[in-house]
């Protein structure tokens, strides 16, 4: 592969899961590949979405990736015809023309190519197919993530291309045909523009390769995928769709830009939706400085001072009483937290880098390596229209006797919105008074997979009230909930009371088949407070590690809990689901 022109490749790789579950996490997962720099022979299971296009003869046309369990990302000029008769896609092999015992073959059951395809410039080259079933992941067989809107790909990013295509122009890939890869940089849209003629290379592109030449995609890689890792992920961001020969200086070839196409893949794929991650360029993008003749100049309009950040704000948050499951945007600062694409605990955005959770959660993998952080996120399948995945770039713990939390560094401050939005912590150990009314959330296992909400109500700690403890109603708290947060409002904002961790839970097993299906409200009768340990206890130790907290956009005094009038200390409880996972060491009194 000079890293031909139009990578085939497309790894249509999905599971049997039953459900509507999204492929987030699942995706972008490669086991067997360790590698680091560039190469030739690709390794058995390296790129386990990659997909071979051949018709029924066995003759290899075009690349393609596996994008969930049923459905193969390519491009649209690789199918003058949507006839799917004579069609096949290949998956987990590495070579052409030897026996592969990791492979499936997979006839196809529909071509949808993008409707606003024009084949005179080449823009919005893409195509989705959908195989006859659904197939079974493995090791050699997963699907990619794919780049999200808003992904940023500064020129000088390495990604990676591979593909069965000529190894240069005209010249066939010898047998075996073993699958190639490539790494190539990614080249800007202005400079790339500058190369092909300006106006040729439209925002639903990407370039990528050399200036020098000698990597590139070429004929028969087309429809195949490029991709960059971010964290333990691989995530592609473009399709191979066209170029000038193959491999020639001051020619890189020319990707469809996935980061564009996530609302048109979701319109056509309703179940098992691809995992889309944001992927985040650091740094000035030196594209912005290139200029030449006919190519306008980068717009230089001030942009407004942004106002600082503030906490505590929850503009579509009308709670009042009651709770179950949560809408978008109630609670903006809740996380997912990700350990290889799985959800593990709960946490909270506490600065606008930084999401604090239980330290218990880190305890067999405390490096950032393979952690991620999901925010404005309400389910953990369908579609989340305002979620982002981040990567987690240090983990700091704090070193008290007890429970202690978790400060998850993120390498890319979000953007905020009404759905992505920091919590104000109560760090004045006297603001939260008997009686105030407060919530807690969380995504724990059995609670469908939704967002979960509960209200409950401060109460008196009896004999185990120390200054440090905060005491609530009774809640039943399940694994997954660690981390998240004991929430009151003070003057129109939220605080933080406390961070939940599940240390005990009572005799009447939420784990029991019997209560496996319930919600938090369902299993919410408890007759014990809970106690835990209040975030003020960690308050030397936040500041530290952030640099500061953020202040509320209302100057009122902080936090002071709403009282319930005449009301005797509700005995909340959580299902088994709630999402509670705080910091807060919690058992029953008696």
């Amino acid at each position: 592969m000079a890293v031909c022109k139009a990578l085939c490749l497309t790894l249509l790789v999905a599971f049997l899961a039953k459900g509507c579950y999204s492929q987030l996490n699942v995706c972008g997962q490669a086991p067997l590949n360790s590698k680091i720099v560039g190469g030739q022979d690709a390794p058995v299971g390296g790129w386990p979405w990659q997909a071979s296009l051949q018709q029924l003869s066995g003759f290899h046309f075009c690349g393609g990736s596996l994008i969930n369990n049923q459905y193969v990302l390519t491009a649209a000029h690789c199918f003058p015809s949507t006839s799917t008769s004579n069609l096949q896609v290949i998956l987990g092999a590495k070579s052409l023309d030897q026996t592969n015992p990791n492979q499936v073959s997979s006839s196809v059951a529909q071509i949808i190519c993008n409707p606003n395809y024009d084949k005179s410039t080449s823009d919005n080259d893409m195509c989705l197919l959908k195989l006859s079933s659904p197939v079974t992941f493995t090791n050699y067989i997963q699907p990619v993530c794919l780049a999200a809107p808003g992904s940023t790909y500064n020129a000088g990013i390495v990604s990676w291309v591979t593909g069965w295509g000529t190894i240069n122009s005209g010249v066939n890939l010898p047998s075996p045909r073993n699958l190639q890869e490539v790494d190539v940089p990614i080249v800007g849209n202005r400079q790339c523009n500058c190369n092909y003629g300006v106006g040729s290379i439209t925002d639903n592109m990407l370039c990528a390769g050399l200036k020098a030449g000698g990597k590139d995609s070429c004929q028969g890689d087309s429809g195949g995928p490029m991709v960059s890792k971010q964290g333990g992920r691989w995530i592609q961001s473009g399709v191979v769709s066209f170029g000038k020969g193959c491999a020639l200086a001051n020619f890189p070839g020319v990707y469809a830009r996935v980061s564009k196409y996530q609302t048109w893949i979701n319109s056509i794929i309703t179940s098992s939706q691809p995992g889309f991650v944001t992927f985040n360029s650091s740094g000035t993008d030196s594209d912005l400085s290139i200029t030449c003749t006919g190519l306008p100049p980068v717009p230089t309009t001030v942009s407004p001072t942004p106002k600082p950040a503030v906490c505590g704000s929850a503009s579509l948050n009308s709670r009042i009483g009651g709770g179950s499951v949560a809408s978008a945007g109630t609670w903006p600062w809740m996380a997912s937290i990700h350990l290889n694409g799985t959800h593990v605990c709960g946490g909270t955005l506490v600065a606008e880098n930084f999401v604090m959770s239980d330290a218990g959660c880190f305890s067999s993998q405390p490096k950032a390596s393979g952690w991620m952080v999901v925010l404005g996120s309400l389910k953990q399948n369908g579609t989340n229209p305002f979620e982002v995945t981040l990567n987690v770039t240090n983990i700091t713990m704090s070193n008290l006797t007890g429970n202690n939390v978790a400060l998850l560094q993120l390498g890319t401050k979000p953007t905020l919105s009404n759905y992505i939005q920091p919590i104000c912590l109560d760090t004045s150990n006297t603001n939260v008074t008997l009686g105030s009314t407060c919530w807690v959330a969380g995504w724990g296992a059995g609670q469908g997979m939704s967002l979960q909400e509960l209200q409950t109500s401060v109460v008196d700690c009896g004999n185990a009230s120390t200054a440090d403890s905060i005491c609530t109603g009774a809640v039943t708290l399940q694994k997954g909930d660690e981390g998240g947060p004991l929430m009151c409002k003070q003057n129109n904002a939220w605080f933080q009371a406390a961070v939940l961790t599940l240390t005990s839970i009572s005799n009447s097993s939420t784990n029991s088949s019997s209560n496996s299906n319930k919600t938090l409200s369902d299993l919410a009768q408890r007759s014990s407070p809970m106690v835990f340990s209040k975030v003020s206890r960690y308050g030397t130790f936040i500041r530290a590690t952030v640099g500061g907290l953020l202040s509320p956009a209302s100057t009122s005094s902080p936090v002071a809990a709403t009282t319930v009038n005449g009301a005797s200390p509700a005995q909340a409880s959580f299902s088994s689901l709630l999402l509670l996972s705080l910091t807060g060491v919690f058992f029953f009194l008696k």
